[in-house]
């Protein structure tokens, strides 16, 4: 069930009216990327297999690495700019940021307890970044992202206005979705530390 409404959801953000306004707002490219990597990704982890039999903690953080490669490197000026004039290049950043987002919650969320500080401090990590990468978006000066600099206006947004719309999205929700992830290992360890002690 999980599985499906993932990918329902990002069926969603492809088809939806948002990713053709994405072409137009940075604002609105962000907001897909949000519903892709904070939503459709941890539904589709979720409603994957749970044997943990064969696991290892490397996952992980392999996981994480792709994650934030993924995700810096398409918000980058250029390689952003370039996804706009090469389809290619559109369909590799989506598999690579959706696809990252998919192995990392699934890590995150299906890990034993006895990797919760492991999960803890890689969803830490993760949301860290994120927030750094929002931030940056959100306080800088001028507009970084040439394919936005006139298609922004008959929005009622300037490019600048635009841009920091878009890196609140990514910095807020993403502390947000992280801190749940925390929560729920922690309970899951909780529980698990409550079937062990003795009666």
């Amino acid at each position: 069930m999980f599985c499906c409404a993932g990918w329902l959801v990002a069926s969603a953000a492809f088809i939806s009216p948002l990713c053709a306004l994405s072409v137009a707002l940075f604002s609105a490219r962000i907001l897909q990327h949000m519903i892709l990597v904070l939503v459709a990704a941890p539904l589709i982890a979720m409603g994957l297999p749970r044997s943990t039999q064969d696991r290892h903690p490397w996952r992980l953080w392999v996981a994480a690495a792709a994650f934030f490669l993924a995700l810096w490197y398409w918000h980058m000026p250029i390689p952003y700019d370039d996804t706009f004039v090469s389809t290619p290049l559109y369909w590799i950043m989506h598999v690579t940021l959706f696809g990252s987002g998919i192995l990392l919650w699934r890590e995150l969320l299906n890990h034993p307890p006895r990797w919760t500080g492991q999960a803890l401090a890689a969803g830490a990590l993760t949301f860290v970044h994120m927030g750094l990468l929002g931030a940056v978006l959100t306080l800088a000066e001028r507009p970084l992202f040439s394919w936005h600099l006139t298609s922004t206006q008959v929005w009622g947004l300037s490019p600048l206005q635009d841009q920091q719309l878009g890196g609140s999205l990514m910095w807020v929700p993403g502390i947000a979705f992280f801190l749940w992830t925390a929560l729920r290992s922690l309970s899951q360890l909780w529980k698990s530390l409550e079937r062990t002690r003795p009666a």
